[in-house]
């Protein structure tokens, strides 16, 4: 049964960062990492870092025992726990695809194997925006109309190739209010508009119980690599 590498979120973010690296240097044909925190933080885009609240809205933040972690990527606000589990993706796509369509395959690539694992288990699966969630995207994947992972991605150069980070944050454990809480509570102090609402959110092992998921899913991305690349 897959295991999720447990780790701190400053650990996980790095790690992600090591594994694109070591696809663009040629080390590894692919990346694929499962990663699960055993502290907590709050994630969010480095621009927020430049609003005039930002310092203020992080010791709030992290006295209340959230720190503030800065990401790459963009988007707002994510809190990461325990009851996340973290999904990196990483690849070179075949030269033959081009670049037209690179981010939104690069998006579908990442939430095609979850939402096949959410369909053999009897759920509603979808991708796309859910109205009071966190970080809110085209591309959440949703299960039976509220949001379970977010996703983000960013890409590099390297050898005259495109190589992509995909990352998803996906909902394991039934910790809403508190994830919720945490992202209010900075999004207030940093005088950002936004808030979030825990009905929106919904957590794996809230609707499916079932302990080898991890595991399913594991199998399912594998098996979507192996049928672009020689794995």
């Amino acid at each position: 049964m897959t295991q999720p590498v447990r780790m701190t979120v400053e650990t996980g973010l790095a790690a992600e960062q090591a594994l694109l690296a070591a696809v663009c240097a040629g080390e590894q044909e692919y990346g694929l990492l499962f990663w699960q925190p055993n502290d907590q933080a709050l994630v969010m885009p480095r621009r927020l870092s430049r609003l005039p609240a930002f310092e203020t809205a992080s010791q709030i933040s992290a006295a209340a025992g959230w720190p503030v972690l800065l990401r790459e990527t963009g988007g707002e606000p994510v809190p990461q726990s325990s009851a996340t589990v973290n999904i990196a993706l990483v690849y070179a796509p075949p030269r033959s695809e081009g670049d037209q369509n690179r981010i939104e395959t690069g998006y579908l690539r990442l939430c095609q194997p979850i939402c096949d694992l959410l369909i053999e288990l009897g759920g509603d699966a979808s991708v796309g925006e859910i109205d009071g969630a966190f970080c809110d995207g085209r591309y959440n994947v949703n299960l039976n109309g509220r949001k379970m992972v977010g996703t983000a991605q960013r890409w590099r150069q390297s050898g005259g190739r495109p190589v992509g980070l995909v990352h998803g944050a996906l909902l394991l454990d039934n910790d809403r209010e508190a994830l919720i809480a945490a992202v209010n509570r900075f999004n207030e102090a940093c005088g950002l508009d936004q808030r979030v609402r825990a009905e929106s959110h919904i957590a794996l092992h809230e609707a499916f119980p079932v302990p080898d998921a991890l595991s399913r899913l594991d199998t399912l991305y594998r098996q979507m690599l192996a049928s672009f690349l020689p794995v």
